[in-house]
């Protein structure tokens, strides 16, 4: 996304190079400097001390960065062109020292979301290199909820609409990534401590849905300063609560975006030396109760030229503009430069506030044993009793008119809005939508209610399930500190009510005592879309919408994961019953097209012409890079910078599905305040596709220029 010009004294440049090496132009650019931690964020004992044992890994799941849509905002123009930063797996594993088989492994990544067939795809891989070590219980898949990393991994068909189907690569790249991940913390437990403490967070995060939080009860609302979570909580993890949309639905290049942007910034300051994704150390900025929160802290404005309400707020109920949804648009801290500058700084301030804690030396030791607890939960019929004694039950799944309406990180289209208990709006739509999902029966209009049903998804299961029945629902314990990992998104409110139920709860069983620390961390494992509070279900803005269990949702999780709390226990022994749903990846679909051969024009070779196809798909480069820049040193070209670096972006352009010599790319570079004068170059990596199918690697270098 370009950048808005400015015009005070150049201390940065741009580099934009095509593949056919010429230097297209050198832009004036400034770049803020970025504050450094100095830090870890475990504490390591000797090698013979330690209560836990403590392993790191990370690991490259960056699928195909061209051609294929984007993972989060479920919008059909957003097909990927290129690559801001790789998206990375990092694994922790954390075991009790003096009982090693009692261990937890989380792994952190910079996908969307977790997914039921990737995780059992995981396991079924851990299970043949390591017997029992790693099983459902005590390993969680847990995505950062970034909204630029590629899409079609989720086994169920809904998220596969726009991703046209199920995306083998993008599935495939993922698993093995994680995988090398776990291996590598498998391979590097060391004994160590852990530690634990708190600070506030401030304008990282805003509520996008205020008036739906407002509909929570006074009193409990009196109880917190803000209505977004400011506490960030860090040790060996750091959770804190916003979207991973910092960059807009119109972004095309595949990025980790805010926590992916924090982690690389701990990860390079301590490793400067090391290229990202070749470092021991590794950072894991955890996801939270997400649902509501968003980065763009600025507010949403609405984004209508010629119109009364251009650059006005937009309207509080509704979040609309002239009464629709596309013009309201939030806007990120950095919005009057662009997106990936209000990423950077969203990213910044995780940093700095993990930065903040590491340095307290009254951080809280961990202490005490290393548990575990996992169910399968199937949420389409779930009969459970509420704590005042009444008879409550979720609902097979259903998406109602609201969740059409998107929200201000992206909002909907047609006559859609948010708020909308009705849909009397516009009675064509009750039409349409029983030519998409069976139309609901009675009953479950009843257990729905009020959302009014604009996908019946739970009872569409041609030609697989469309949306989750089962869910994932899981604990994970080490000493005092306790995860709730969740299959969805929880939004501020409910997250609060999770974690103090269940922190009463771990008190009362007498698992844990006074010092009891419960984090949330999703959506995780199974992506069951959000979760709110009853209260502001009945709202139904976006996130009541895409409550898919229905109004009692928050309770029935209370429910199971209370029922769970004596598997924490230090003494506990067995394991819970319960039944997995059957794989769908086996049935799913791949609509996607792609180019049989690779072809330079006449007289010219790839690597040394504007053209060029494919090196992504036909090469993902995992572990790689598609671009480096080198300095001269000695006689010798130096990597200094690839395409994880965030000063870099790599553009792919297709014009012609028809030719294939009609592809381009476009390397940028952007030159960082104290980079050392000297002679660089842009070298290019890229794989050609022959008629009969091999995969030919050939490389480019742009002329040499000329830093300081």
């Amino acid at each position: 996304m370009d950048q808005a010009p400015l015009t005070d004294r150049c201390n940065q440049r741009v580099l934009v190079v095509s593949s056919d090496h010429r230097v297209l132009n050198i832009e004036c650019q400034r770049l803020r400097s970025l504050p450094l931690v100095h830090q870890l964020s475990r504490s390591r004992g000797s090698s013979s001390s330690g209560e836990y044992l403590i392993g790191l890994g990370i690991g490259d799941v960056t699928g195909p960065v061209v051609e294929t849509n984007m993972m989060g905002y479920a919008f059909l123009p957003q097909t990927d062109t290129g690559l801001h930063m790789r998206q990375r797996s990092r694994a922790f594993i954390i075991a009790d020292a003096s009982n090693p088989s009692e261990r937890v492994l989380f792994i952190n990544s910079d996908i969307c979301m977790g997914d039921t067939g990737i995780r059992r795809t995981i396991l079924s891989s851990l299970q043949s290199l390591y017997g029992d070590l790693y099983t459902h219980a005590n390993t969680a898949l847990v995505g950062t909820h970034a909204h630029s990393g590629v899409g079609g991994y989720l086994e169920n068909l809904l998220p596969q609409v726009t991703s046209l189907g199920y995306v083998n690569e993008t599935a495939a790249a993922i698993v093995s990534g994680t995988l090398k991940a776990i291996v590598d913390a498998h391979n590097s437990l060391v004994p160590g401590n852990v530690k634990l403490g708190n600070t506030t967070l401030l304008n990282a995060n805003r509520n996008r849905s205020p008036s739906a939080y407002l509909a929570n009860p006074e009193w409990e609302r009196a109880m917190y300063e803000e209505n977004t979570d400011t506490t960030y909580a860090t040790g060996l993890l750091s959770f804190f609560p916003v979207h991973g949309t910092s960059l807009y639905e119109n972004n095309t290049l595949v990025s980790g975006d805010n926590k992916g942007m924090a982690a690389w910034m701990y990860e390079s300051y301590i490793e400067p030396s090391s290229m990202p994704g070749n470092n021991s150390f590794v950072a894991g900025f955890v996801q939270s109760n997400v649902g509501d929160t968003t980065p763009n802290t600025l507010g949403a404005y609405c984004e209508s030229p010629g119109k009364l309400w251009d650059g006005q707020p937009c309207e509080f109920e509704h979040s609309t503009c002239g009464n629709r949804t596309e013009d309201c648009h939030g806007r990120g801290p950095g919005f009057h430069i662009s997106d990936f500058e209000s990423n950077r700084m969203i990213g910044q301030a995780q940093f700095e506030a993990t930065r903040t804690v590491m340095e307290n030396s009254n951080m809280t030791a961990v202490s005490g044993s290393v548990k575990s607890v996992h169910v399968y939960l199937d949420m389409t019929t779930y009969t459970f009793t509420l704590p005042n004694g009444t008879l409550a039950r979720t609902c097979p799944a259903a998406l109602g008119y609201s969740f059409a309406g998107g929200t201000t990180d992206g909002p909907g289209a047609f006559d859609f809005i948010q708020g909308d208990n009705s849909s009397s709006q516009n009675p064509f739509w009750e039409v349409v939508k029983r030519f998409i999902t069976p139309a609901p029966s009675e009953e479950q209009i009843a257990c729905h209610y009020p959302k009014p049903i604009l996908l019946n998804s739970g009872y569409n299961h041609r030609p697989y399930d469309w949306s989750p029945g089962t869910v994932d629902v899981q604990m994970l314990r080490v000493g005092q500190f306790v995860i709730l990992v969740m299959p969805g998104e929880l939004t501020t409110m409910a997250g609060r009510r999770m974690r103090d139920a269940l922190r009463a709860r771990l008190i009362a069983e007498g698992v844990l005592d006074d010092r009891a620390h419960v984090v949330i961390a999703g959506p995780a494992n199974t992506y069951g879309h959000y979760v709110t509070t009853p209260e502001e279900y009945s709202v139904q803005r976006y996130e009541g919408a895409s409550t898919i269990f229905g109004s009692a949702t928050l309770d029935a999780y209370i429910n199971k994961y209370s029922e769970l709390v004596p598997y924490l226990a230090t003494n506990s022994t067995g394991v819970p019953s319960s039944i997995a749903p059957p794989p769908e990846q086996t049935m799913a679909h791949d609509l996607q097209t792609s180019v049989l051969v690779d072809n330079p024009p006449i007289f010219k070779h790839f690597g040394d012409s504007g053209i060029y196809h494919a090196g992504d798909t036909n090469n993902l480069r995992l572990e790689g890079t598609f671009l480096t820049v080198d300095r001269q040193m000695n006689d010798e070209w130096v990597v200094v910078r690839t395409d994880s670096h965030p000063s870099t972006t790599y553009q792919w352009n297709r014009t012609s599905k028809a030719r294939s010599q009609s592809n381009t790319v476009d390397i940028r570079w952007t030159i960082e305040d104290g980079t050392p004068a000297g002679t660089y170059r842009i070298t290019y990596y890229g794989d050609s596709k022959s008629l009969l199918g091999s995969i030919s690697a050939f490389t480019g270098d742009s002329s040499p220029f000329t830093v300081g």
